[in-house]
């Protein structure tokens, strides 16, 4: 039974610090390519790419669905967004803190949201960070379920772009070293006992960075600066070695929609997904 009363429970605050190895590491990890030698060359910085942002998160996750006594081996990671305040420094100690934000009733399952708040030493907010858990067979409690909302909607028109990304063999091998090293994306034995007989499977946020490069190529014209925020809702599994295909439809300025099938199968792999970009003047 989840513990409806740590909806408002708060993480205690906790550092992390980083610097040009973690973020080349973490860039590699969601496909960054020689194409991308400002976001993974220490001398060029390098820069950072705002979905680093669920790295120094990850910690606080796993404790706030700890407050929320969700058992972990029930959990499917339903949707993520990420809102960057302002360029990231290319090496900092950060300071995160979270906070359970609400528990929804799906009827068969329940949704866990966690929010995350990272600071500069400053104290001038960098990253905020907004999780979707689900939990299987946690609904049915009689709470209220999540709002409804029409964001990224796929308009009944070509895409503006579409972007193609191959991930390789070893991209979750790569993924799991910035944090994530549930056993499910390396062990086969692991992958089989939840129903995945092909294998492990990638990480659903190496999938939504890759979605994130794909929009800094196309919308933001390789700036990643420009990304200012993103969100995503995980549909169906991705194994490594697929090639990914993102299209993106511009909407208002500065307002994207876009999703991201997996080609081999023609399958949507991310969909109910938005981005807010800077429009350069």
């Amino acid at each position: 039974m989840l513990n409806l009363s740590s909806v408002g429970s708060k993480t205690e605050p906790r550092t992390f610090s980083y610097d040009w190895k973690d973020l080349a590491l973490y860039a590699l990890g969601i496909g960054a390519t020689t194409q991308e030698l400002d976001y993974v060359y220490e001398a060029r910085g390098p820069r950072v790419l705002p979905t680093f942002a669920v790295v120094p998160a990850m910690e606080h996750l796993f404790a706030c669905l700890g407050l929320a006594d969700v058992p972990i081996a029930s959990v499917v990671h339903g949707a993520q967004r990420v809102l960057a305040h302002q360029q990231a420094p290319s090496k900092a100690t950060v300071t995160t803190t979270a906070e359970v934000t609400a528990i929804y009733d799906l009827k068969r399952f329940a949704q866990v949201v966690v929010s995350t708040d990272t600071r500069l030493p400053s104290g001038e907010p960098l990253w905020d960070t907004e999780w979707s858990v689900i939990v299987r067979g946690a609904g049915g409690f009689g709470g209220a379920p999540p709002p409804r909302s029409d964001e990224g909607a796929i308009p009944q028109t070509p895409a503006t772009w579409s972007h193609e990304q191959i991930t390789h063999a070893e991209q979750a091998l790569l993924y799991r070293l910035s944090g994530d090293t549930n056993p499910l994306h390396i062990d086969p034995e692991a992958a089989r006992a939840v129903g995945f007989e092909r294998g492990p499977i990638l990480h659903g946020l190496a999938t939504f960075g890759f979605a994130a490069r794909a929009i800094i190529a196309t919308a933001c014209a390789g700036d990643a600066s420009r990304l200012r925020e993103i969100r995503g809702q995980f549909r169906k599994p991705v194994w490594p070695g697929d090639t990914l295909v993102t299209q993106v439809w511009q909407g208002e300025p500065g307002t994207l929609a876009y999703q991201v099938r997996v080609k081999e199968r023609d399958e949507i792999v991310l969909s109910n997904a938005w981005a807010r970009v800077r429009v350069d003047e």
